[in-house]
């Protein structure tokens, strides 16, 4: 069988494609990443795959974000694009950043799951065995472990870095006092800490509040530590899209079909902010999804928004934020009511 030959990249690609300095990193992220969450596993055809992920980097996306666990089935997702990599990308793999993460169910036993050293370490190898690397470029505690000490689950992570199987070390899920923790014992260590992943939108910002037992919120938090934050899940899961303001749930859709996201949450109180933030949209030449990035991107503290895409169309669409001007104050303020923390939440 003839080898499909490797994909030439676009020349053109870092013509439109904003980037920015995760925190005081010497390291630029794309504003927009492509996460693998759920549309990259065994269920997803390969070609559709194949595509939508020539199609990001073309459009400037140099950052690929994983998990040991992304599928369906767990791994699959890093199998999958090890193999994208080595067919279509592997000559620019140092235009690429490639992250992975550790820290939720992944195999059976004590050893497969939390933030023991023996756990992430393990789980680390095989990524990379998986990925077909030597290296990721930022690998993350995905989430905290208060069963262990969390000077265990950092030195994993700077074992990690100083044995060259990752370049940078980044937490996920973590709260802002746990945060400030995990820098000053990699700092102590020598190694910075790059990174945190939380969950952001308009209709979730945990991030923006001081939860009870803290002093801060997380984008004080990491904006004060020089840390970079990346954020997932900026269209809630879907709930920032046009797809449910008929008040129907597709069949076929995340709400019909993921334990993520009920049909439940399709109700009044959602569909009456859901269909207003889509008029400000559409004055200002947006979808809804486009302006649920925007509004992410305002504050120079998110270094980037993980978008995940099932089609190169979707993908497009969600790209093509970037063009729109920056939300102007008079804007801000019409979103404010109904960008409302919880929405999908209840």
């Amino acid at each position: 069988m003839p080898t499909m030959p490797v994909h030439r990249a676009a020349d053109d690609r870092y013509a439109s494609m904003p980037y920015r300095r995760t925190g005081r990193s010497g390291l630029d992220l794309p504003a927009l990443s492509l996460g693998l969450w759920h549309n990259f596993g065994d269920t997803t055809p390969m070609e559709t795959q194949r595509a939508v992920i020539r199609r990001a980097f073309d459009l400037g996306i140099t950052h690929f974000d994983l998990a040991n666990n992304y599928g369906p089935p767990y791994g699959s997702a890093e199998a999958n694009f090890g193999r994208h990599l080595a067919q279509d990308l592997a000559p620019y793999r140092d235009e690429l950043v490639i992250s992975s993460k550790a820290g939720y169910d992944m195999w059976p036993g004590p050893y497969g799951d939390g933030g023991s050293r023996k756990y992430l370490l393990s789980s680390l190898d095989q990524s990379l065995t998986r990925l077909g690397l030597d290296y990721v470029d930022v690998f993350y505690s995905h989430r905290p472990d208060p069963s262990v000490p969390l000077e265990e689950t950092m030195g994993a992570l700077h074992t990690a870095v100083t044995s060259g199987r990752a370049l940078y070390a980044g937490v996920s899920n973590y709260s802002p006092s746990r945060t400030r923790e995990a820098a000053r014992i990699l700092a102590d260590l020598g190694t910075p800490l790059l990174i945190h992943q939380p969950s952001y939108s308009m209709f979730n910002r945990h991030v923006e509040q001081v939860a009870e037992g803290e002093s801060e919120s997380l984008l004080d938090a990491v904006g004060d530590l020089g840390v970079g934050m990346i954020v997932f899940s900026p269209l809630q899961q879907g709930l920032l899209t046009g797809r449910y303001l008929s008040g129907e749930v597709p069949a076929g859709s995340r709400a019909a079909t993921s334990h993520f996201l009920s049909a439940d949450t399709i109700d009044e109180p959602y569909l009456s902010r859901a269909r207003a933030l889509n008029e400000i949209a559409a004055g200002r030449g947006q979808s809804l999804a486009q302006l649920a990035l925007s509004w992410v991107l305002r504050d120079d503290r998110v270094t980037s928004a993980i978008i995940g895409a099932s089609s190169v169309a979707q993908l497009e669409d969600n790209v093509a934020a970037l063009s729109a001007p920056p939300l102007s104050a008079d804007e801000l303020a019409a979103i404010e009511p109904h960008a409302v923390d919880g929405t999908a939440r209840r």
